[in-house]
């Protein structure tokens, strides 16, 4: 059972844990939020890495419960790491393109945006694609969309934000998740604190509700 967090921080937060319905609208189709054609299920993902300090440890918790996630991974790291990524493969995980720098769609212009990825896309080998803070423009989905499955997310664990704690990540998750959502972790140094804490419990918790974990397996999608 989670430890209910005494307060929730006051500092002014600059994101939503859940995806507006101005968003959802404004992208329509061309994304994809979640699957409510499957109640029982969760889709775990992670952003940002591999890298040494957060991804291994990821990969063990992952093993322990014996499920698979999807990892939205950096090119770059891709190439600093190569091993690591080649564990996540081997364990069973999905692998999905987060660009090659993790570039911020809505501060780049088009061309660059795409050549990142296409960059990216010589170290990963995956026909989907998350943007970073899924910060990316109506005319970038449109091109991308014809190469890229883009899946953006239904619920944010906030694992990044470093006011929070591991507790006030766990009761965000406790509050909102629910069957067929896109879930959001990071394995990057800055989440670190707050991951390796909040995630044994948050899945320790929907397999006692009988939920089940899969990766986002294009055939699916």
């Amino acid at each position: 059972m989670a430890i209910r967090a005494q307060k929730w921080p006051t500092a002014k937060r600059l994101y939503w844990v859940k995806p507006p319905s101005f968003l959802r609208r404004m992208y329509g189709n061309n994304v994809l939020w979640e699957l409510p054609q499957h109640p029982n299920t969760l889709f775990l993902t992670f952003d940002d890495g591999p890298v040494p300090e957060a991804t291994p440890e990821v990969l063990r918790i992952l093993n322990d419960f014996g499920i698979k996630a999807t990892f939205f991974s950096v090119g770059d790291n891709v190439r600093k790491h190569p091993k690591l990524y080649e564990q996540i493969l081997s364990e069973g995980h999905l692998s999905g393109n987060h660009t090659h720098n993790h570039l911020n769609g809505w501060k780049t212009g088009n061309y660059s945006y795409v050549a990142n990825i296409l960059e990216s896309k010589k170290y990963i080998n995956s026909t989907l694609f998350r943007p970073p803070y899924g910060h990316i423009s109506p005319h970038q989905v449109k091109i991308l969309k014809k190469h890229f499955k883009i899946i953006m997310w239904s619920l944010l664990s906030a694992d990044f934000d470093i006011r929070l704690t591991a507790n006030d990540c766990i009761n965000i998750l406790e509050k909102y998740t629910k069957g067929g959502q896109i879930i959001v972790f990071h394995d990057n140094p800055k989440a670190k604190a707050r991951l390796l804490k909040a995630l044994p419990v948050f899945i320790e918790e929907q397999l006692k509700k009988g939920l089940t974990f899969e990766t986002l397996n294009p055939q699916m999608l």
